[in-house]
């Protein structure tokens, strides 16, 4: 299988290595190359940035400070061996913050699997600033809360494992959910509106439900990310050349 090709000055060595090591198996199953891949847009959009992280502007409305490392395919480890550990899209070091990104695109309008906890999430005493994420859990495993688009066990994992490393390193900690609203599948078939609005309105009352707590967790559309580096001089190519190869997100 031949190596997928990246955008104009993203570095594809760099990219395929952090690609080969992260468990998702993204190149050799094919994934990667598919026209509707989310790990696509995430790694071009992003990797533009790992030899360059302080041309990243901070992300609209992400309280996170000037970026001094990019990390795509990112593992943010649990305090435990053993089992899966949560793999985010993207990982932004600043000076006070470690934010990770997990980026969405067709994923949300697609059925999902079945997904649980483990017990080793209920053993932890992850601090009272985990409080809410911690009460999200306990409803998400009772079924007092459901979703039907958003995936948000993977969210509480993800909060978790970000919570560990910020933890290590004396940093805050910020979960971006970069999310997409497109109105097509690359067939050409609509989405359906009524999933994108359920979707939407699944996001803000997810948000609402943890906020306050160690992990900020933030919701920012692709189109909003793009739009800003749209107007940045330095980034206006990559942003036009992220939407040409991407079509509408």
């Amino acid at each position: 299988m031949t190596d997928p090709e990246f955008l104009p000055g993203v570095p594809g060595d760099l990219v395929l290595a952090a690609l080969r090591r992260s468990p998702g198996n993204e190149l050799a199953s094919g994934k990667f190359s598919s026209p509707e891949s989310s790990a696509a847009l995430a790694a071009n959009a992003f990797g533009w940035f790992l030899e360059r992280p302080t041309q990243l502007p901070a992300l609209p409305s992400v309280p996170m400070g000037a970026p001094l490392e990019v990390q795509i395919e990112a593992e943010m480890h649990f305090p435990w061996r053993g089992g899966r550990h949560p793999w985010l899209d993207a990982a932004i070091t600043t000076a006070t913050t470690l934010v990770g990104v997990e980026s969405k695109r067709y994923e949300p309008f697609r059925p999902k699997k079945a997904t649980s906890f483990t017990e080793a999430y209920g053993s932890r005493d992850w601090g009272q600033g985990m409080a809410p994420w911690n009460d999200m859990r306990l409803a998400l495993e009772k079924g007092a809360q459901t979703y039907s688009n958003l995936d948000a066990v993977q969210l509480v994992k993800h909060a978790y494992g970000l919570k560990t490393q910020a933890a290590k390193r004396g940093l805050g900690a910020v979960l971006v959910y970069l999310h997409a609203a497109p109105a097509q599948w690359a067939n050409g078939k609509p989405v359906s509106p009524t999933a994108i609005a359920q979707h939407e309105a699944e996001i803000a009352s997810f948000a609402q439900s943890v906020r306050g707590a160690d992990v900020t967790f933030v919701a920012l559309r692709w189109a909003d990310l793009l739009g800003q580096w749209a107007a940045n001089p330095a980034l206006a190519e990559h942003s036009a050349a992220v939407s040409q190869t991407f079509g509408p997100i």
